[in-house]
């Protein structure tokens, strides 16, 4: 088992990198819609609620391989052709976009409305009532669905396999069939998707402790004081 496993290694290894290029090229692609019309579900313009609405609810109800088999198979007919991770990375972002537009949106309107008032008495541009106001609070807000958006996009990183990318998925597909033995090839996938889903995870809980130390919402952590460990200590366990 060990041997076949080392045996395989190189691809593995290979298929998880472009698994994580592609989460991180979503990932990307994601945060910056969801940011466009996250923000404009928050507008007090109605047209701007309306085309935020409407991005959200078709790309929200449409699935995943749908999107990437008509930006792979069908934009060729009209004379655009995609590389793969090209029509992979779009039709996952503008899919994670949709949710995160949401999360965005949500965690833009639970600050609260003093903040909002705060910046229109100090003469705040509205630029700079997101850049220092609005925006570093709702971030914090954002983090945690955010990461549970970006271990559903990992996860369904594997269906770019069906457009030729040999992702993680695909090489223990191909394991699988050149070998016949799918315990072993699935069941190793599994434990590097898991590995990856972990450090993904901890970069965002780093990013949300350090979001909330900003906030002052978590004292950061204190260093012993230096006369503290040089007094000396009484027999009672007292500093003398």
């Amino acid at each position: 088992m060990f041997s076949e496993i080392s045996e395989r290694m190189p691809q593995l290894l290979s298929g998880s990198w472009i698994t994580v290029q592609l989460t991180v090229y979503s990932a990307a692609v994601g945060i910056v819609i969801a940011l466009i019309f996250g923000l404009m579900g928050t507008s007090s313009h109605a047209w701007a609620r309306t085309v935020s609405r409407v991005y959200v609810e078709i790309f929200r109800g449409l699935a995943v391989l749908i999107i990437m088999y008509w930006f792979f198979y069908s934009l060729p007919l009209l004379g655009f052709r995609l590389e793969p991770m090209v029509a992979g990375v779009a039709a996952l972002g503008l899919n994670a976009g949709a949710y995160g537009a949401e999360v965005v949106r949500g965690a833009v309107l639970a600050v609260p409305k003093a903040q909002y008032e705060a910046t229109i008495a100090l003469n705040f541009s509205t630029a700079q009532r997101l850049r220092r106001v609005i925006i570093p609070q709702a971030w914090a807000a954002m983090i945690p669905p955010l990461t549970n958006l970006l271990i559903q996009l990992l996860k369904g990183t594997a269906l770019v396999s069906l457009i030729t990318i040999v992702d993680l998925s695909k090489v223990a597909d191909n394991w699988r069939g050149n070998s016949g033995n799918s315990a072993l090839s699935y069941g190793t996938s599994l434990v590097f998707y898991f590995v990856i889903a972990q450090v993904f995870v901890l970069l965002m809980r780093w990013l949300e402790r350090r979001a909330n130390r900003k906030l002052g919402r978590t004292a950061a952590p204190r260093r012993p004081r230096l006369d503290a460990l040089t007094q000396p200590r009484m027999p009672g366990g007292g500093i003398g």
